[in-house]
């Protein structure tokens, strides 16, 4: 009895907060805005309920009902319309879907960008500079890396003239990456079917079988560990390279996802305790060590 008084409280207040919520949406968005005529002075701000319907193509009387709280059928495609001319964020229209009863839709990509922001950001830029003297970069959907600090230029040798941005591109493909990951065999496996969970995620983006398509007509190794058809969530992996000037060096990667871009990922690499991997770092991107060069490879 008292769960489903519980219950029915929690339903009578979701019905509060979307009338609420409605109401205060529909209040900040004036006429012009919506591409109405402004009609003089109106006793109250914003839109009228009805000018809020007929834009979002809705009967008058269904949307007073919605605002208004009452038990009635919602879909999708409904609110998406409401929330286009309420001018709702990415945040709030994932809130409306909850106050009415649907599960929230997944974040778009780059939703909720500030206008002009492009690219990583200024923010996440400084976040992988922060993890300096260890290496970060930033991937897209396709694990191109578009944004690194500078211990991943040195000990990764991201930015190298002619070297691929893409992750898996690089790790089957190029020589200088694979002279120097000494787990490269054992990585190899976890990595493609890592990238076929990134595939399925999304499914019927074109861009994963372009990215496959080049690797696996460069790489057979690729080509044959992409036939086994492997699946595997992303998650930490163990890296070991060897560096030519200061030898092992022992990592701990982590993949992590930036909620309000969740077309990005951190890749942080981080020193394995009692290794010595953190003072060679701290060596490499001194100043004398960087006199060494860049790009030296093993042999």
């Amino acid at each position: 009895m008292a769960a489903t008084t519980a219950a029915a409280d929690a339903e009578v207040r979701r019905r509060q907060e979307l009338r609420a919520f409605l109401r205060s949406r529909r209040a900040r968005v004036t006429p012009a805005e919506a591409g109405l005529p402004d009609g003089g002075r109106r006793r109250t701000p914003g839109l009228r309920r009805e000018e809020v319907a007929v834009l979002a193509g809705v009967g008058a009387s269904w949307y007073q009902w919605l605002e208004q709280g009452r038990d009635i059928t919602v879909s999708p495609q409904v609110l998406d319309a409401v929330a286009r001319v309420l001018r709702l964020s990415g945040a709030e229209r994932r809130h409306l879907y909850a106050l009415a009863g649907l599960n929230p839709p997944p974040r778009r990509d780059g939703e909720d960008r500030e206008p002009g922001s492009g690219g990583v950001g200024a923010g996440l830029q400084r976040l992988i500079d922060a993890w300096m003297p260890s290496p970060a970069h930033i991937t897209d959907p396709y694990w191109n890396t578009i944004a690194s600090n500078e211990a991943a230029r040195i000990v990764l040798g991201h930015g190298r003239p002619g070297a691929s941005p893409n992750c898996l591109i690089a790790f089957f493909t190029d020589p200088f990456y694979r002279a120097r990951t000494t787990s490269w065999e054992a990585n190899a496996p976890r990595l493609v079917a890592q990238y076929r969970a990134a595939c399925s995620a999304r499914a019927g983006d074109e861009g994963f079988a372009e990215v496959v398509a080049e690797t696996a007509a460069r790489s057979a190794e690729f080509a044959a560990l992409w036939a086994r058809g492997d699946v595997q969530d992303g998650g930490q992996l163990l890296k070991e390279m060897e560096h030519p000037r200061v030898g092992a060096l022992l990592f701990e990667t982590t993949q992590l996802q930036v909620p309000d871009r969740p077309d990005l990922s951190v890749m942080l690499y981080n020193p394995r305790p009692e290794t010595g991997t953190a003072a060679k770092l701290e060596w490499l991107t001194s100043p004398e060590g960087r006199r060494g060069g860049l790009y030296p490879v093993a042999g």
